[in-house]
């Protein structure tokens, strides 16, 4: 558990300084261009080659040493945010230089995270997988809890240069975390002989597919992703015309705070059963809040509707992570964890690509003063710049329901616990 401690601490440090870039890039794009189509397009720019490439990063896990492809997936993936501070130091401030930096950290960052979700595997027992899991959630929600309110505060008196550098520095601190653990990560032997990647892709998929409850939880968490993309392209957009950049860094991260509670009672009790329900009910009470959040717009009724929203997820992401986990054997978890990544996450590509076109184009129009919804829905939920975005969150957080209870209450997933988890806890108990 120690070398986990120590790799979990430098990936803690990591996102942090991830979190910062993030929440300044978009605000610096949105304040550029006044478009949220454009911050639509950076945020999927920033996931879209991690999401396609995370395969090939997963069976590089399998055949390499983890430690080794976590450090070249730090360091490197920092050029990209270099590019970016250079560009902007020397005057090439425009959109252009911000895509290509923020493609290339997230083509490099895709050969980090299958190592790091195998890791988990490798240094822990069974029984520890759901409190790693806790803890894995805790370090990533890290960026939406302390990383806004940072960016905001060093926005207020400086640029997104100083961000820059600070997140920069972060990656080092992670490589020596990871250099510092000795042993060879990864317990599991090595493939030996060529390497073939459709081949090895192919064994990965046969995982997922010949499973017919890991196959329906990758899709409904598929649906996930896709809500969870409305929320992460929508927020900046809906609050800032509301409230100041640094503003909205606190109200981003009093709300993630919920991330953090929920992270903290999984890692301190973790869940021993019922994953099924759990997963379901986490679900319906997201879609819940989530619809909340886009009701309203003051701040206080934001913030406390995304706490809300937010303490649910870890519960939703530890029971999904642990059916998958118990499903699948060690010697392929890093190419079925970068297939997963890559399917789960195509609903998050999907909502980068769709809201911030429907935003401009569609649902802000509508709920202008003289939209077509601006007599009827308007008058509930008020009408001008940013209440077409609520109606969107709106609509996301009941789909986000209806799919939970058709989805969610498939035999098939239930039948996971029932033959893997329980007969997990057993031997445990033993």
């Amino acid at each position: 558990m120690k070398k986990f401690m120590t790799i979990w601490a430098g990936e803690l440090i990591s996102n942090i300084g991830s979190g910062m870039t993030a929440f300044a890039l978009l605000v610096y794009v949105y304040q550029l261009t006044g478009s949220v189509t454009w911050v639509s397009i950076v945020t999927l720019l920033a996931y879209l080659p991690t999401i396609l490439l995370n395969p090939i990063g997963g069976i590089l896990a399998d055949r390499f040493d983890r430690r080794f492809m976590m450090i070249c997936g730090d360091l490197l993936s920092a050029l990209g945010l270099l590019y970016i501070l250079i560009s902007i130091q020397t005057g090439h401030i425009g959109i252009v230089p911000i895509v290509i930096g923020v493609t290339i950290n997230s083509v490099f960052v895709s050969m980090l995270d299958p190592s790091y979700r195998a890791t988990v595997t490798d240094l822990l027992t069974e029984e520890e997988y759901a409190k790693a899991s806790g803890l894995v959630q805790m370090a990533c929600n890290a960026k939406y809890l302390i990383s806004p309110a940072i960016a905001g505060v060093i926005l207020g008196f400086s640029d997104i240069r100083v961000i820059l550098i600070i997140d920069i520095s972060t990656f080092f601190v992670t490589v020596f975390a990871v250099a510092s653990v000795r042993r060879n990560i990864q317990k599991v032997k090595p493939r030996q002989g060529k390497f073939n990647f459709f081949k090895e892709f192919k064994e990965g998929m046969q995982y997922i597919v010949k499973d017919k409850g890991v196959t329906d939880l990758v899709i409904l968490m598929a649906f996930m992703c896709f809500f969870i993309g409305c929320v992460q392209t929508l927020m900046i957009p809906m609050v800032l015309p509301i409230g100041s950049v640094k503003t909205v860094g606190f109200v981003e991260s009093i709300s993630a705070i919920g991330m953090v509670i929920g992270s903290v009672v999984i890692s301190i009790n973790g869940i021993k059963k019922q994953y099924s329900k759990i997963l379901v009910v986490g679900l319906i009470v997201c879609g819940c809040f989530m619809a909340l959040i886009g009701t309203s717009t003051n701040m206080s009724f934001i913030v406390i509707t995304c706490i809300l929203f937010f303490t649910s997820l870890p519960f939703v992401n530890t029971c999904a992570d642990v059916l998958v986990r118990v499903s699948i054997p060690n010697e392929v978890q890093g190419r079925v964890w970068g297939l997963i990544s890559l399917l789960t996450q195509i609903g998050c590509v999907i909502a980068y690509a769709t809201c911030g076109i429907f935003a401009d184009n569609v649902f802000e129009p509508m709920m202008q003063g003289k939209g077509v919804l601006a007599d009827s829905i308007g008058k509930v939920i008020g009408t001008g710049e940013g209440r077409g975005i609520g109606l969107m969150l709106i609509i996301a957080g009941v789909l986000m329901v209806v799919v939970a209870l058709v989805l969610g209450n498939k035999k098939s997933i239930r039948e996971i616990e029932v033959i893997n988890c329980e007969h997990e806890y057993k031997n445990v108990k033993e």
